[in-house]
């Protein structure tokens, strides 16, 4: 079994930046793709960002230029950096990680609430 702990998370000003943290432990043989997802109230869960197991990464159109993925392998953990934020960033943020190259294993984390408002 993997375990996530996610971490960051909280409320801040419109403008103001976050930083969020997803830490995985257990019996890990191999993390691929590691991703940040969000689900706004009333919304369906999207996808923030993506980073490859080679450091690739990719981000939605609505977070380009404001938000950056990184991981640390050795540490197996992966943190969001979340900058410029605005009120439409509010939402519950959950990383996911891909234990194998076509991502049909996953972990989900448990969840942590990112509030943006002044």
């Amino acid at each position: 079994q993997v375990q996530l702990v996610e971490s960051g998370g909280g409320l801040v000003q419109p403008g103001g930046s976050l930083r969020l943290s997803c830490a995985a432990s257990g019996n890990i043989f191999r993390i691929d793709r590691m991703n940040w997802y969000r689900q706004a109230p009333g919304k369906e869960r999207e996808l923030v960002a993506s980073i490859s197991g080679g450091g690739i990464t990719d981000y939605s159109s609505f977070v380009k230029g404001r938000f950056t993925i990184s991981r640390d392998n050795a540490k197996t953990t992966v943190a969001l950096q979340m900058n410029s934020l605005n009120p439409e960033d509010t939402a519950v943020y959950y990383c996911k990680l891909c234990m194998n190259p076509s991502c049909d294993i996953v972990y989900w984390g448990q969840g942590i609430q990112v509030t943006v408002s002044s």
